[in-house]
Protein backbone atom coordinates (compact mmCIF):
# COMPACT_ATOMS: atom_id res chain seq x y z
CA UNK A 1 0.00 0.00 0.00
CA UNK A 2 2.96 2.09 1.05
CA UNK A 3 4.71 1.70 -2.15
CA UNK A 4 1.23 2.42 -4.52
CA UNK A 5 0.94 5.86 -2.50
CA UNK A 6 4.44 6.53 -3.11
CA UNK A 7 4.50 5.85 -6.74
CA UNK A 8 1.34 7.98 -7.32
CA UNK A 9 3.22 10.84 -5.83
CA UNK A 10 5.89 10.09 -7.90
CA UNK A 11 3.64 10.22 -10.83
CA UNK A 12 1.96 13.39 -9.74
CA UNK A 13 4.94 15.34 -8.93
CA UNK A 14 6.32 14.43 -12.81
CA UNK A 15 3.41 15.30 -14.65
CA UNK A 16 3.46 18.87 -12.78
CA UNK A 17 7.35 19.46 -13.87
CA UNK A 18 6.54 18.42 -17.65
CA UNK A 19 3.79 20.22 -17.65
CA UNK A 20 5.31 23.52 -15.93
CA UNK A 21 7.57 23.16 -19.10
CA UNK A 22 5.45 23.19 -21.99
CA UNK A 23 3.32 26.18 -21.24
CA UNK A 24 1.60 27.19 -23.81
CA UNK A 25 1.52 30.98 -22.84
CA UNK A 26 4.88 31.37 -23.56
CA UNK A 27 7.74 32.77 -20.87
CA UNK A 28 9.45 35.20 -23.27
CA UNK A 29 11.57 37.49 -21.30
CA UNK A 30 11.13 40.16 -23.85
CA UNK A 31 7.58 41.89 -23.05
CA UNK A 32 7.77 44.45 -26.34
CA UNK A 33 9.93 44.85 -29.50
CA UNK A 34 12.85 46.14 -27.39
CA UNK A 35 15.20 49.17 -28.01
CA UNK A 36 16.38 50.37 -31.58
CA UNK A 37 19.69 51.26 -30.19
CA UNK A 38 22.06 51.18 -27.26
CA UNK A 39 25.16 53.04 -27.19
CA UNK A 40 27.95 50.12 -27.52
CA UNK A 41 30.08 51.62 -24.78
CA UNK A 42 26.83 50.40 -21.89
CA UNK A 43 26.69 46.85 -23.38
CA UNK A 44 28.64 44.28 -21.29
CA UNK A 45 26.92 40.91 -22.06
CA UNK A 46 24.99 40.05 -25.32
CA UNK A 47 22.49 37.40 -25.46
CA UNK A 48 20.63 36.12 -28.24
CA UNK A 49 17.97 33.92 -27.71
CA UNK A 50 16.73 31.66 -30.60
CA UNK A 51 12.82 30.80 -30.76
CA UNK A 52 11.82 27.51 -28.59
CA UNK A 53 8.68 25.84 -27.78
CA UNK A 54 8.50 28.15 -24.30
CA UNK A 55 9.20 31.35 -26.38
CA UNK A 56 8.43 31.82 -30.01
CA UNK A 57 10.64 34.72 -30.57
CA UNK A 58 13.88 36.01 -31.32
CA UNK A 59 15.35 37.38 -28.42
CA UNK A 60 18.26 39.63 -27.55
CA UNK A 61 18.99 40.51 -24.45
CA UNK A 62 21.75 42.99 -23.38
CA UNK A 63 23.38 43.45 -20.21
CA UNK A 64 24.60 47.25 -19.38
CA UNK A 65 28.07 48.01 -17.61
CA UNK A 66 27.85 49.39 -14.51
CA UNK A 67 24.75 47.50 -12.47
CA UNK A 68 22.49 48.98 -15.41
CA UNK A 69 20.11 46.28 -15.31
CA UNK A 70 18.91 44.33 -18.61
CA UNK A 71 17.53 45.61 -21.79
CA UNK A 72 16.11 43.95 -24.70
CA UNK A 73 17.28 44.84 -28.30
CA UNK A 74 14.73 44.69 -31.15
CA UNK A 75 15.72 42.09 -33.92
CA UNK A 76 14.44 43.61 -36.47
CA UNK A 77 16.73 46.64 -35.62
CA UNK A 78 19.66 47.38 -37.99
CA UNK A 79 21.80 48.58 -34.97
CA UNK A 80 20.96 45.16 -33.77
CA UNK A 81 21.82 43.17 -37.06
CA UNK A 82 25.68 45.32 -37.19
CA UNK A 83 26.25 44.98 -33.61
CA UNK A 84 25.70 41.03 -33.67
CA UNK A 85 27.92 41.03 -36.50
CA UNK A 86 30.74 42.66 -35.15
CA UNK A 87 30.52 40.65 -32.03
CA UNK A 88 31.28 37.33 -34.38
CA UNK A 89 33.79 38.83 -36.26
CA UNK A 90 35.74 39.86 -33.15
CA UNK A 91 35.13 36.37 -31.67
CA UNK A 92 36.18 34.72 -34.44
CA UNK A 93 39.49 36.68 -34.81
CA UNK A 94 40.38 35.66 -31.13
Amino acid sequence: MKSAALLALLAVLLFGDVRGQRDPLGRCMCLDAGANAIRPNRIERLEVLPPSPSCPNLEIIVTLKDNGGQMCLNPESSFAKNFIKKAIKKRSAQ
